[in-house]
């Protein structure tokens, strides 16, 4: 507490308890790190180091010598991760901090002020570390991210196929539903082999294709102008090249989710919460499994000791997303309520002169909550308690309103199926302790 004078007024000059007496504070750029230590370690308390790995290394000797133990430092960008991983593997306990936490005194505005103001909140204990999942986590949640984004790019190049066939006049993919299916592509590859009778490409569809054979006859009659045939095989050559990398890309997601080790033991046999990971099931309104070459469900139900896909609207892509997210250990959360805070599922109230002014859910994307957000879309005809949840919030507040109450429904009933193995003991030894894991079982049961 800060002393008082005589007179009995508190004295102003008092500086708070340091929590932390040993915290360092960086601000990351591209090209430059600043980094601030205590006045009385250095001479030259604030530095600036270039972003090279050498630099890095300089950095954390830098640090070493000063005594440092913690690193407090902002989240921008990409170019905090190798200062994050080379000061982890140094030893240093790095706090990542969100900027918008950090931003609201006005007047620190330079790189130099901002590593120094970082350092002194986080001395005095005023910053909370972002969620970092482990290593191993972090690498398939890269390589997935990768995977979303080459499956973004192909989608281009399908969108590429589709102009030149319209530069032709070709309707093929107004008559076919997907143009990258078997009758799409058969048809799209014979073309670029020469074969321009539509009679004969109509012959390579697919017989359980819905349009008529006329129809499909008279889509095929086009303009086979050179310069669209020949923008048409550099498209059809991209999506190929793209589909090759995907496929390689499950290959490495596949031999790093393998050697995964499940931190906890399985639930018993005679467990009736849990389902048993060696005979996974899927509940009849999720979407279907993710195209991998291994079997992905009974993997992801060893990781996470429980099989997600019996959740109405996950399935397998979805929980391979939120273990890319967040891996499998949910313990970083106290609670299932944190645990929805974090992904930005709950609204943040701001309440002033006792009216309530706004209560939206704040701003940031956050990718595991946009596939739970996906997965709740395709609840709209299920037969479920989500499903009826849904419904009936859907024709209370609205559409957007019920996706993000919903969503955070269903995080909160896969906090609770994760982390349920954890806390088992404790809930058959405290006889009231399990009411709302009970609640939640069952209605993924229904």
């Amino acid at each position: 507490m800060a002393r008082r004078n005589r007179r009995g007024k508190r004295n102003r000059s008092a500086q708070p308890q340091r929590v932390y007496p040993n915290a360092a504070g960086l601000d990351v750029g591209a090209t430059e790190v600043y980094a601030a230590v205590r006045a009385e370690r250095d001479e030259e308390p604030i530095r600036s180091f270039p972003t090279f790995t050498r630099d890095l290394h300089a950095l954390a000797d830098w640090l070493s010598a000063r005594e440092v133990d913690t690193v407090a430092m902002e989240s921008t960008g990409v170019y905090w991760i190798p200062v994050y991983q080379i000061l982890e593997a140094r030893g240093f306990e790095v706090v990542l901090v969100n900027a918008r936490h950090v931003h609201s005194v006005p007047g620190r505005k330079s790189d130099v002020s901002d590593c120094e103001w970082l350092r002194y909140l986080h001395s005095v204990g005023l910053l909370r570390g972002s969620f970092r999942p482990a290593d191993e986590v972090c690498a398939v949640r890269s390589l997935l991210r990768h995977r979303d984004g080459l499956i973004k790019t192909a989608a281009r190049s399908v969108q590429h196929m589709q102009k030149a066939c319209d530069q032709m006049n070709v309707h093929l993919h107004h008559a076919i539903s997907d143009l990258t299916g078997y009758s799409g592509l058969a048809i799209i590859d014979a073309i670029l082999a020469g074969e321009h009778d539509p009679a004969r490409l109509a012959a390579l569809a697919h017989p359980r294709i819905r349009a008529s054979r006329d129809t499909l006859i008279k889509a095929l009659e086009g303009d086979w102008r050179s310069e669209h045939l020949f923008t048409l095989r550099h498209a059809r050559q991209t999506y190929a090249h793209y589909q090759q990398l995907i496929s390689e890309c499950d290959e490495e997601i596949e031999a790093r989710i393998r050697a995964f080790e499940r931190t906890l033991p399985p639930p018993p046999a005679t467990s009736a919460d849990l389902q048993s990971p060696q005979a996974p099931k899927r509940s009849p309104e999720a979407p279907e499994p993710s195209p991998q070459s291994f079997n992905l469900p009974a993997h992801l139900t060893r990781l996470f000791g429980t099989d997600l896909t019996l959740i109405p609207g996950i399935g397998s892509a979805t929980a391979l997303v939120l273990f890319g997210e967040l891996g499998s250990d949910l313990s970083r959360f106290p609670s299932a309520s944190q645990f929805a805070s974090w992904l930005n599922l709950c609204p943040q109230t701001k309440i002033t002169g006792g009216r309530v002014i706004s209560s939206q859910t704040g701003p940031g994307v956050n990718r595991a909550a946009q596939a739970l957000r996906m997965s709740t879309q395709s609840l709209y005809r299920s037969r479920s308690a989500l499903g009826d949840f849904f419904r009936r919030r859907r024709a209370s507040v609205g559409t957007p309103q019920a996706i993000t109450d919903t969503a955070h429904k269903m995080a909160r009933i896969i906090y609770h199926l994760v982390e349920l193995p954890r806390f088992r003991g404790h809930i058959k030894s405290d006889a009231g302790g399990g009411g709302n894991d009970a609640e939640y079982t069952s209605t993924v049961r229904a």
